[in-house]
């Protein structure tokens, strides 16, 4: 079978490349990375470490790349002919790779291939299979769009691995934890008939979403924002101080609150699940900067990302959500030049009142929460001075 993957880096081949070559699939790496492409088509294979006691080397074959800057109609044409597309490339780039997905649907249909295809974000975010197929349906006409309903399908994922940033005299190599989960909403797949080993299959994939994105996102984010004011570069530093961990104990408190009321998971399995979490960030075999972590804090500060989306609903349900807006008022202190959205954050700070500046990252109409963000904010600003 064949898999077209988008997104040759460090999550792509660390985690989905790895789950597919385990599962006998020849993969079709798609990214404008000239210096992967080349050695994937160069090699047609590459190398993984498992960052543990042993540091065990995985070795994946049948792979090759396409650039698509430089050819898209070879993407369109390896869709055309795919068994399956999945995407590790981040929420903000889907948008445009959509129109590649589309050409390669529109040449499924003017080959009469009917077999279903899945068509897999996975990302971190909520919904992101689904919002794909959005921006795919864009550059298709009504025609298209009917034959796309009837045979390929855009299932919504979830998953976790850490794959930290990192650098390596070979380009191809890569070291990922052992820790790896991915989920599939097989309600929305038109080819179930595909099952992975090594993937879960869900009903319903919103439990485990929220409790991903809630859980190891709002853990790892706290960890991050909660070390940079401590002055730490690593997240390896940051768990070194208790008082880090703490934070980031009482904020998936607060979230392991939400989601046991919301889904009704069982407390004690819940409980385990984060002390898992919290393990996984105190791995000393991975080192993770500070910098990669807490990078695009405006997204992060979305009405519906990792923290304001349960503060909103703790609130609602009349539950403590004290530590988590603690956090996002250290957000705010979040400054690499690297980042862009961490410089137009520092623009905003310094050209609008802080709860404006609230106003405008979070979306919060909640005069209250707006008021609380800025007293934490207005907290952590007089401790730096």
């Amino acid at each position: 079978m064949l898999d077209v993957h988008f997104g040759a880096g460090n999550i792509g081949r660390g985690f989905i490349g790895e789950t597919l070559a385990d599962n006998g699939f020849k993969i079709t790496f798609v990214d404008v990375n000239d210096t992967l492409i080349d050695e994937l088509n160069k090699r047609n294979g590459y190398t993984i470490e498992l960052a543990a006691e042993g540091q065990e080397h995985i070795e994946v074959h049948d792979v090759k790349g396409i650039n698509n800057g430089k050819d898209p109609k070879a993407v369109a044409e390896e869709i055309a002919q795919a068994d399956m597309v999945t995407t590790a490339i981040g929420p903000k780039i889907l948008k445009f790779i959509a129109p590649l997905i589309a050409d390669g649907l529109k040449l499924r249909q003017a080959n009469n291939n009917t077999t279903p295809i899945d068509i897999i974000a996975c990302e971190n975010m909520i919904g992101g299979s689904q919002s794909l197929k959005k921006s795919v349906y864009e550059s298709l006409n009504a025609d298209e769009q009917a034959w796309a309903n009837q045979n390929a399908g855009f299932p919504n994922a979830a998953v976790d691995r850490i794959v930290p940033l990192q650098k390596h005299d070979d380009p191809l190599f890569v070291s990922v934890e052992p820790f790896k989960e991915w989920v599939i909403d097989k309600s929305q797949m038109k080819n179930p008939k595909i099952q992975l080993k090594g993937v879960d299959y869900a009903d319903d994939l919103e439990p485990y979403i929220e409790r991903k994105l809630f859980s190891v996102n709002t853990g790892h984010a706290t960890v991050a924002y909660t070390g940079n004011m401590k002055g730490y570069k690593t997240i390896g530093e940051a768990v070194k101080d208790n008082s880090v961990v703490d934070q980031a104990k009482h904020v998936l408190g607060e979230t392991g609150d939400l989601l046991i009321q919301k889904w009704g998971f069982d407390p004690e399995v819940h409980h385990a699940y984060q002390k898992k979490i919290l393990s996984r960030f105190e791995n000393p075999y991975i080192s993770d900067d500070i910098e990669r972590v807490g990078r695009t804090p405006i997204r992060k500060l979305g009405f519906n990302e990792r923290f304001i989306r349960p503060i909103r609903e703790l609130k609602d349900r009349g539950r403590d959500y004290s530590a988590l807006v603690d956090t996002v008022g250290e957000m705010f202190f979040f400054n690499y030049p690297n980042d862009s959205e961490s410089v137009k954050l520092q623009q905003l700070l310094k050209d609008e009142p802080i709860e404006q500046v609230i106003r405008e990252t979070t979306d919060l109409k909640d005069e209250d929460l707006i008021n609380e963000i800025k007293a934490a904010y207005e907290k952590h600003l007089a401790a730096v001075k």
